[in-house]
């Protein structure tokens, strides 16, 4: 079935880490094969190879968002590609933009973790099982979102280890008590 329509956002954390890098690098996954996300669509393989291309070919680049806001630019994706697992990013957020700084902030901090892509639908089927399958996207953005779609992914910052949940879980106790205390 080929689909035209809209452009379209597609929300998740990526699973295998987003990664700050020097506070302004970022680096990791914007959406990963094969997973189902909270709207029953499922990114297939190569669905992103014919956009990049043609991207390239133009001398255009994928733009890097805040929230999905087309007014809100915050940074400047160098790389993206596809790979076995995904699209893969790296960029960095521009320091001389206000939202580019609260974005580093936010991410150091932990208060947001997604990214999400914005895409227009060229070539999809439905299976059996309910899903929508992307077999082709025109990609036009990724941006660092509060909210992503695909929520048991995670995005670490540079440094995370094995036990990074623990002390986020650790933190949030702390930062709950001290509300308590402060009567907030």
């Amino acid at each position: 079935m080929t689909v035209q329509g809209m452009l379209e956002r597609k929300d998740m954390q990526a699973e295998l880490g987003l990664r700050v890098v020097d506070g302004h690098g970022i680096e990791g996954y914007a959406s990963l094969f094969g997973k189902r996300d909270q709207g029953g669509d499922v990114v297939l393989k190569g669905a992103y190879a014919a956009s990049l291309k043609r991207l390239a070919a133009g001398g255009r680049a994928v733009k890097m968002l805040w929230q999905h806001d087309p007014a809100q630019p915050i940074g400047i994706w160098d790389e993206v590609r596809e790979d076995a697992t995904g699209l893969w990013v790296k960029g960095r957020l521009l320091r001389d933009v206000e939202k580019g700084r609260e974005a580093a902030a936010l991410l150091a901090a932990g208060a947001i973790d997604g990214l999400s892509i914005g895409y227009r639908a060229v070539r999809a089927e439905r299976d059996g099982k309910g899903q929508r399958l992307l077999q082709e996207l025109e990609l036009w953005e990724v941006s660092l979102v509060t909210f992503p779609m695909l929520p048991e992914a995670r995005v670490a910052a540079k440094g995370d280890g094995p036990d990074a949940d623990v002390w986020r879980s650790l933190a949030q106790v702390l930062t709950e008590a001290a509300q308590a205390i402060s009567g907030r």
